[in-house]
């Protein structure tokens, strides 16, 4: 493998996973990462606006994160599927839970754990009971998260069945070298939510319009000239081939050039934390029922080209049901319930970028199905 190759796997495993731990199931891509280190800090800081640290057993990509925008929740750990998003109770519990983490010896005891949250949670003011259900599941939730992350390991004891039963016990490591590299903005000058989310996404001075188009195209593959500033709209007119060239080298991504922005591509099909369309039988019926809305909106398009396409009244619920008639026998048996379906495909659409607020994306077109027949076949 050639530098600059290296030097890419390295770049997108850190996209795909900001935290590359020694023991982790990505090692070989932290040793990558050590290898270009010099390399990839001055990339990430030049061209993205991003810090990166690297120390022996652990690399961390500070990213800027999706602002406000609320699309790619934490999601609760799962033996199948995605899993449900936080709910803001398990949010405010995992920085809780950090907070207490640092006071916290390197190995304890869940409970002795549960005790520091517990404390941090009247210090907070907050209305949490976790010797309640719903509650235990949402610190259980934070818990899974930070085992995910390798801040957390669990070294004896069923922690998966705490939230059921408080009484089960689990002895934990705190890995404090990674705890310490989670947070991505300093909190100290921050009055609210919304400070901190402003703090991590604002680009860098330095780096201008190029800063915002590129984390766009990286943290989320659409780029929509209408979300950008008249500066940005014109650094980008002049530049989008050179850029189109600069994610090809270095991120391994091919940009598709629209009139109304861009679509980053991957041709390996890796680097997404939301496959599209997937497998599984919500992703399956959203890409037949994203047929059916493409058409509604080709018939009912009066304006020209657009970025946004408003759907006909009623077009999601006509599509659902029409799939649902059609293939329904091959999807799951949960999905007999249209209800279920409608929410399932809206959910998978959402997430996709591709519907907002019942209008649909013209990049929806390009997952519309062309029938071609050969001929001779018969």
């Amino acid at each position: 493998m050639t530098d600059q190759a290296e030097r890419r796997t390295a770049l997108r495993a850190l996209l795909l996973h900001p935290m590359l731990t020694a023991d982790g199931p990505y090692a070989d891509d932290l040793l990558l990462v050590r290898r270009h280190r010099e390399h990839l800090q001055r990339l990430c800081a030049e061209g993205l606006g991003y810090r990166l640290v690297v120390e022996p057993r652990v690399a961390r990509l500070f990213k800027s994160g999706l602002g406000r925008d609320g699309s790619r929740p934490l999601r609760k750990r799962t033996t199948a599927g995605r899993g449900r998003p936080f709910e803001p109770r398990a949010y405010a519990l995992l920085c809780l839970t950090l907070a207490a983490l640092t006071r916290c010896p390197n190995q304890l005891l869940l409970d002795e754990l549960v005790a520091q949250v517990r404390s941090a949670v009247a210090d907070a003011g907050l209305a949490v009971d976790l010797d309640t259900v719903a509650d235990r599941r949402a610190l259980a939730a934070a818990l899974g998260a930070l085992l995910e992350l390798g801040v957390l390991v669990e070294r004896d004891g069923d922690l998966a069945r705490w939230a059921e039963d408080g009484a089960t016990q689990s002895l934990l490591d705190v890995r404090r070298e990674r705890l310490r590299l989670l947070l991505s903005v300093g909190v100290s000058g921050a009055e609210g939510p919304g400070d901190l989310l402003d703090a991590g996404a604002l680009p860098s001075a330095a780096g201008g319009a190029r800063v915002v188009v590129r984390r766009a195209l990286v943290e989320s593959p659409v780029l929509l000239t209408e979300d950008l500033t008249a500066d940005q709209v014109e650094w980008w007119s002049r530049n989008r081939h050179r850029e189109a060239e600069w994610f090809r080298d270095h991120v391994g991504l091919e940009l598709e050039l629209r009139a109304e922005g861009a679509l980053a591509v991957d041709p390996d099909e890796t680097l997404t934390d939301v496959a599209f369309p997937g497998t599984g039988s919500s992703r399956h019926a959203a890409l037949l029922v994203l047929e059916r809305l493409v058409g509604e909106v080709r018939v009912a398009a009066r304006d020209g080209a657009q970025t946004w396409a408003a759907l006909p009244e009623g077009a999601v619920r006509r599509a659902v049901e029409a799939v649902a008639a059609e293939h329904g026998r091959g999807l799951r048996k949960a999905h007999a319930d249209v209800d279920v379906l409608q929410a399932d495909v809206v959910e998978v659409l959402t997430d996709a970028g591709l519907l907002r607020d019942g209008a649909l994306h013209a990049a929806s077109a390009r997952y519309a199905p062309v029938t071609s027949y050969a001929e001779g076949l018969f």
